[in-house]
């Protein structure tokens, strides 16, 4: 169903509005290069709440992009001590990184050890037991890869696991763990999820992106 151009007359969007919305979502993910010059090509101020952590959340998000999870804890320990002892799903997930790096690599043995030593202990939590199973399994497989746990291995799972740990380490921060830009598109998917569903009753709802930036 094609929606009315009417739906949207409700929604104030001014320069100011997109610059803080691309703004936060480069700071969001590190882009300190980018959000710089964005900031100077605009003739924007910095505001007031910009991070200054940038440059210690940027290497650690890359090694965990880059499925070295040892160094990322090593790196967030120093950053955000007892993050990981909070978050265990999270000490889990960048232990599970390195694990799949050696299985990639085809170093079993050394796979075998170090899940042995590090990762069977969540064994005991019901939750983690589906998951530890499947990646147990890749151990069986002679192409990992081409194995029904095949996710673990991508590129999604590596950025899955990086973007939670950036989340984690903006809330230790006490700073957003969404950008504005993530906030901004969940709000107008439930927007047009409610259209769908109500319109012809009671006619749109207002959506204002200025007083949503303000959330």
């Amino acid at each position: 169903m094609d929606l009315d151009p009417r739906q949207y007359e409700h929604l104030d969007v001014n320069d100011i509005d997109v610059r803080n919305v691309v703004l936060s979502y480069l700071v969001h993910n590190c882009f300190k290069g980018t959000a710089e010059t964005f900031i100077a090509s605009t003739g924007m101020k910095h505001p007031a709440d910009y991070p200054i952590d940038i440059d210690r959340r940027k290497p650690i998000f890359h090694c965990a992009m880059e499925g070295d999870g040892l160094k990322a804890i090593e790196l967030t320990e120093l950053l955000a001590p007892n993050l990981l002892e909070e978050t265990r799903d999270l000490h889990f997930d960048l232990l599970s990184l390195h694990y799949v790096e050696l299985v990639r690599s085809r170093k079993c043995t050394e796979a075998l050890q170090f899940a042995q030593a590090n990762l069977t202990s969540f064994g005991k939590i019901e939750k983690y037991v589906e998951k530890l199973e499947d990646l147990l399994a890749l151990l069986a497989y002679d192409e990992p890869e081409k194995s029904p746990m095949f996710h673990f291995l991508s590129k999604d799972y590596r950025q899955e696991v990086a973007e939670s740990l950036n989340r984690a380490l903006l809330a230790h921060a006490n700073l957003p763990s969404y950008s504005s830009m993530e906030k901004l598109l969940k709000q107008i998917t439930v927007v047009r999820q409610y259209l769908h569903q109500e319109l012809g009753k009671e006619g749109p709802p207002t959506f204002s992106l200025k007083d949503f930036l303000k959330n």
